[in-house]
């Protein structure tokens, strides 16, 4: 169990926090009001977190109509603890160490950096390593680490990863002996999802779809993932596009990432021109060089996209569908091609965009984990 120096325990406490957090300054008398505590309750719980240094008193604020003794302004110290995130795909690792806020302090990537089961302890302790040497100081210091798998995770164990081999490690258990702070495994797409919730969408039911070289899609309402039985909700590149079709590493065959997937298109591309290797910039110059070819193969890959998030739509009715991938956020024509395939009266208003984090969503969903974590607070909102 995580002792109490890793976690915000008491529901008062975090609801009082989160209250903070939302309304950036607020006095005790606000907080009483809206937390429906009584003043007592609130100016105990106020000492507790500024004993603790996760709140400050900010100013004098400004008397109420009726007069009185002017309140004492409380804020979120946003530097008070730090937080670890590192997307490990099977070809590539980015990490970042931030503030309790998401403010990043500093971030670290390797590209073609091919990721197994034999060096992925060695690459992940050489990346916290770099990214906690001259640590910023604050009250707490690091108060955990979530890691983005690119496969199927439940309760901190990695079940299947179709690309790489990190379904045979421990990691858990092994990161674990090695760090004192909390370690946590997270499905990449689902931490894409909580990213975008958590930093940048007003939208209480997203759901974040992440190519890379599969599909998956995590699902969000009010702050919570939706994760089904051992982590398996959101597999949607593994639901049957063709029967009867490609193999897939799933054990099925004709799965949708078998030909919607990211790497499944460089290939293609790779194919048809004859090239060595092919990526999304290799992809870009082709498309901004008007070549028939590969704006042809965009409209493909947009046409089966669009089958797997207009069916992934009727299934869980979102707000709001994000996708990140380097392809549509390159080339944002595509997800005009998907939302003109998704045209049904029952999608009509289900918004369909590219994510707002950038390339760094699933990095900010891992900060976004670690702090919901941390800080007890479910439905928690830190963007501006």
């Amino acid at each position: 169990m995580i002792s109490s120096k890793y976690t915000i325990r008491e529901q008062n406490e975090a609801k009082i926090l989160n209250f903070i957090i939302q309304n950036k300054e607020i006095s005790r008398a606000k907080l009483s009001e809206l937390s429906k505590l009584n003043k007592a309750s609130v100016s105990s719980i106020t000492k507790k977190l500024m004993d603790i240094e996760l709140i400050f008193e900010t100013r004098i604020g400004d008397s109420s109509n009726v007069g009185g003794r002017k309140p004492i302004m409380l804020s979120f110290n946003k530097k008070s603890s730090l937080l670890l995130a590192l997307d490990i795909g099977y070809n590539y690792i980015e990490a970042a160490l931030a503030y309790i806020d998401g403010t990043i302090v500093k971030s670290l990537s390797q590209k073609d950096k091919l990721i197994s089961s034999e060096n992925a302890l060695f690459v992940i302790e050489e990346t916290v390593r770099n990214l906690t040497a001259d640590l910023p100081e604050t009250p707490h210091g690091i108060v955990g680490m979530t890691l983005a798998i690119h496969g199927q995770v439940s309760n901190e164990e990695i079940i299947f990863t179709p690309y790489y081999d990190l379904d045979q490690l421990d990691l858990f258990t092994e990161l674990s002996a090695r760090y004192a702070f909390p370690i946590y495994l997270e499905n990449e797409a689902n931490l894409s999802a909580l990213g975008e919730y958590t930093f940048s969408s007003e939208y209480e039911k997203l759901i974040a779809i992440s190519m890379h070289s599969g599909i998956g899609a995590g699902i969000v309402e009010s702050g919570r993932l939706h994760l089904g039985k051992d982590g398996k909700a959101g597999e949607i590149g593994h639901t049957i596009f063709q029967p009867h079709g490609k193999a897939c590493p799933c054990g099925n065959n004709g799965c949708l990432e078998r030909y919607g997937a990211n790497e499944v298109i460089y290939d293609e591309l790779r194919e048809l021109k004859g090239l060595e290797k092919v990526n999304s910039d290799v992809l870009v110059r082709y498309y901004e060089e008007n070549d028939p070819e590969t704006f042809t193969l965009l409209r493909k890959y947009s046409d089966i996209l669009s089958i797997g998030i207009n069916n992934i739509i009727m299934m869980y009715a979102p707000e709001i569908v994000v996708i990140n991938s380097s392809i549509t956020r390159k080339i944002p024509i595509t997800i005009d091609f998907i939302k003109d395939r998704v045209k049904n009266r029952l999608a009509s208003d289900v918004i369909i965009k590219n994510t707002s984090l950038g390339e760094n969503s699933t990095l900010y969903g891992a900060l976004a984990f670690t702090a919901q974590k941390y800080l007890n607070i479910e439905r928690l909102k830190l963007g501006e």
